[in-house]
């Protein structure tokens, strides 16, 4: 039996250089970036429900999230969670460098630090209760292309990570689509015969499918097993469909192209502000002239398949990206199911990482590259850190005023322990209106914008539970129904009005918002 000692040096000895500073990378500017959030208890509306919360997810299509997310406990615990969760990063990252054949050192730190900096990871960190093992599909999608490129056979275990990736979230689908047509690319570069290359090239379709076919199958048994059905959250009860509806199709295409392009120029997240934006036409412009320069010297332009292979890069890669319009065109598109975009300035780099160096403007080029992107990385990052500092600002605002509407509560005559409590969830905007700073900034950042993380009675109760330590009984919304409508409550003032909370019937009343 080899010793211990043995195998580590043997093992030490395998592990590439880039893999190293890959992994360094993406782990340390993880820590600089999202340490505030990791050193904090600092919940968004979703993270109230899940102080402690198994993960069993099945009805919406996760059914291993719960494994996933059971090394860090089913507690919130974000140090915990933010460390497990940026060693998957980090491991991407390096699984990424090697599926990409990034060799240059500023090309590999590069990628790491955007891979970190992205704002689709600070909207992730703002649900952190599942972060560990979001950072877990993703490897899990890295992996799945990259032993499908490395092995003849790589697309059986790659489907397999597919599978399980899926399960996790559905949302690095399309980061693994992208990572396809980037690897389709670099094997069209290949000097091998035309059927090698479309027989290598099938192995991504074969990987696929098989994690598709894998992933529902699996969702099926475990579904029959537990005795649930899938849900209609973000339409993913369609994936129950015998077949997929052929009216709309165009539509749904159509709206996948226009999405994108929304998002990519005015999602406010790419660029947002003169520098980032600088950065990207930086980075696109010096990528173009290298293309250019490349296609003149090795003459591409003289093939027909060159011309072709461009075009249907060009429509494939926004179909990728947004793939999941495809099935729910309803979908609310969170900035966390957008990460793969982060793939577009790490695929420039790269391009100019490994070609620039073939043109006379090599040098410069990589120069410009990688200021364009410390640029990113940077100004990412600050922006992580805005986002961060409104989500605490968001949690003092409700603490504060959670203090106040608790005090009033327990100080209304004929208050007892337990008594049924109605009210709406939103906070009044007439009596507190927006205070909130960084919309400029935050807009499209799900989970960590906004004033407030109080949207249903539920989020009222959970946080008067979790951080003041008193128990209310507030009562379900279908309980409330006919409350609206009540003359006396439509008489009563909204908080703090002197008349916002009132026993009515031997139900407390609490008027938040007024609707009338």
């Amino acid at each position: 039996m080899v010793s211990f000692e043995d195998w580590f040096q043997r093992t030490k000895k395998k592990i590439k250089r880039e893999w190293k500073l890959a992994f360094l990378t993406a782990f340390v500017a993880g820590l600089l970036i999202h340490m505030p959030v990791m050193l904090s208890d600092i919940p968004n509306h979703d993270g109230l429900d899940s102080m402690y919360f198994d993960q069993n997810m099945i009805t919406s299509g996760r059914w291993f999230l719960s494994v996933a997310c059971g090394f860090s406990s089913y507690y919130t615990l974000p140090w915990v969670i933010g460390l497990l969760g940026l060693v998957f990063l980090g491991f991407a990252a390096a699984a990424l460098t090697e599926l990409l054949e990034i060799r240059k050192s500023w090309a590999v730190v590069a990628a790491g630090g955007l891979l970190a900096a992205f704002p689709a990871l600070a909207s992730t960190f703002a649900y952190v209760f599942t972060l560990d093992g979001y950072m877990l599909a993703l490897l899990l999608a890295v992996l799945a292309v990259l032993v499908t490129k490395k092995y003849r056979y790589g697309f059986l275990p790659g489907g397999l990570c597919l599978a399980f990736s899926l399960g996790i979230y559905q949302g690095y689908l399309s980061f693994a689509m992208i990572l396809c047509i980037y690897a389709i690319l670099m094997l069209a570069q290949e000097k091998a015969v035309p059927a090698e290359k479309v027989k290598r090239g099938l192995r991504y379709l074969y990987m696929g499918v098989l994690g598709a076919v894998l992933y529902y199958v699996i969702l099926q048994v475990l579904l029959q097993i537990q005795g649930k059905s899938l849900d209609t959250y973000q339409g993913i009860s369609g994936l129950a469909a015998d077949t997929a509806p052929s009216a709309g199709i165009l539509q749904r295409v159509l709206g996948m192209y226009q999405d994108f392009a929304a998002f990519s120029v005015k999602g406010n997240v790419l660029m947002n502000n003169w520098i980032s934006a600088a950065a990207w036409i930086l980075l696109a412009c010096l990528a173009l002239a290298v293309g250019i320069i490349l296609t003149g010297k090795r003459k591409w332009w003289k093939s027909p398949w060159f011309f072709v292979i461009m075009v249907v890069t060009v429509l494939a890669i926004p179909f990728a990206a947004n793939s999941i319009l495809l099935i729910s065109p309803a979908v609310t598109y969170h900035l966390l199911m957008r990460y793969q975009w982060v793939l577009f300035p790490i695929g420039l780099i790269v391009f100019i990482g490994r070609h620039g160096s073939e043109t006379r403007m090599g040098a410069a080029a990589e120069w410009g590259a990688l200021a364009a992107a410390f640029a990113l990385v940077f100004f990412y990052g600050v922006t992580d850190n805005i986002g961060y500092s409104n989500l605490h600002k968001r949690y003092e605002k409700t603490y504060a005023y959670c203090v106040r509407l608790l005090d009033r509560i327990e100080q209304t005559p004929g208050y007892y322990q337990g008594i049924p409590i109605a009210m709406i969830g939103v906070v009044g905007d007439d009596e507190f209106p927006a205070t909130d700073i960084t919309l400029p900034v935050t807009s499209g950042m799900i989970g960590i914008n906004g004033d407030s993380l109080l949207y249903t009675g539920e989020n009222y109760r959970l946080f008067i539970r979790h951080y003041l330590g008193a128990t209310l009984n507030i009562l379900p919304a279908e309980a409330m129904t006919d409350m609206y409508d009540d003359p006396e409550y439509i008489a009563m003032d909204s908080f703090p009005g002197p008349d916002s909370v009132r026993i009515i019937d031997g139900v407390l009343y609490i008027k938040t918002e007024n609707l009338h």
